[in-house]
């Protein structure tokens, strides 16, 4: 049976409505971040950029205490809870919107969900830690499962696909199989096709060109475009500063696709773009075949 347009995404002590595309805030409090790593490392500099994201409109933070940009280094656990629980900690008193904790350590997701934290966004994809799945279903929390390979210092000497949208595909397929049968239900849970980890510039554009073929799923879409390289291979502009034009592009074209929720920098000029593209498709827009003709 096809899910409705007019559904739930349930977290452990939240819903989202995903009626119309959302817009989730990025919030690292990392020093190494490959865009804003460093700005939020102190807690007040955490807590006064979240406030900002929710009065722009975003309707969850997704806070992460390990980058996960490609070459990046490892830190352990003990690290990260370091990083992540007070700054969780303050936002559950104070702010009403859902709280993810983006990480693939299920200690971490752990202790996240115990102090507030409504969803884990598991940028491991459920095979990194296998014990992911348990923590999230015994907590009753909602899951974000992302495709990933290997970790991130040396996921981009993994990129090679015969198919990419299609392996892409079946991985979450099977990595949402795992979860529902470890007692996650499906209104718990969205996917997202993990664009930038393991892939190229071309794969990239591949799947984003093909993302309405991950509607089958059943599942809601999640997208994580912001500001990334392979934008800067395209334009020709390798600052991530420079590429707030071409996510927003891709923004444009993931609500014509069916994405649910972005996960951005960006908050403002994000949701204007999507309120924008989703008036438009609410009057009939759709791209022929999900793509424009060669």
């Amino acid at each position: 049976m096809t899910r409705p347009e007019n559904f739930f995404l349930v977290g452990k002590n939240a819903k989202i409505d995903l009626v119309r595309p959302c817009v989730m805030g990025i919030l690292n409090v990392t020093p190494d971040s490959f865009y804003d790593g460093g700005r939020y490392v102190r807690l007040e500099q955490a807590l006064r950029q979240a406030r900002k994201m929710v009065a722009e409109g975003a309707a969850i933070i997704d806070v992460g205490g390990e980058s996960s940009r490609p070459g990046a280094e490892a830190i352990t656990a003990e690290e990260e809870l370091e990083r992540v629980i007070p700054v969780v900690e303050h936002l559950h008193a104070e702010l009403s919107v859902p709280l993810s904790v983006d990480t693939w350590k299920s200690g971490v997701a752990r202790e996240a969900l115990a102090v507030g934290v409504d969803f884990v966004n598991d940028v491991g994809g459920l095979w990194r830690d296998p014990a992911m799945v348990k923590v999230v279903a015994e907590a009753g929390a909602g899951l974000f499962i992302m495709h990933a390979r290997g970790t991130p210092r040396e996921m981009q000497q993994l990129a090679e696909y015969g198919d990419v949208v299609g392996e892409v595909r079946a991985f979450l397929k099977n990595k949402m199989d795992l979860a529902l049968a470890a007692g996650i239900p499906q209104e718990r849970i969205a996917l997202d096709p993990g664009i930038g980890f393991a892939k190229n510039s071309e794969d990239n554009l591949e799947l984003l060109g093909h993302l309405r073929e991950f509607r089958t799923l059943q599942a809601p879409l999640l997208l994580g475009v912001s500001r990334k390289s392979f934008l800067g291979t395209l334009l020709g502009r390798p600052r991530p500063e420079e590429l707030l034009s071409g996510t927003l592009a891709t923004i444009a074209l993931g609500v014509a696709a069916g994405v649910k929720i972005f996960r951005v920098h960006d908050v403002q000029e994000v949701r204007d773009a999507v309120e924008t593209a989703w008036a438009i498709c609410r009057h009939g827009f759709a791209p022929e075949n999900g793509g424009a003709e060669e």
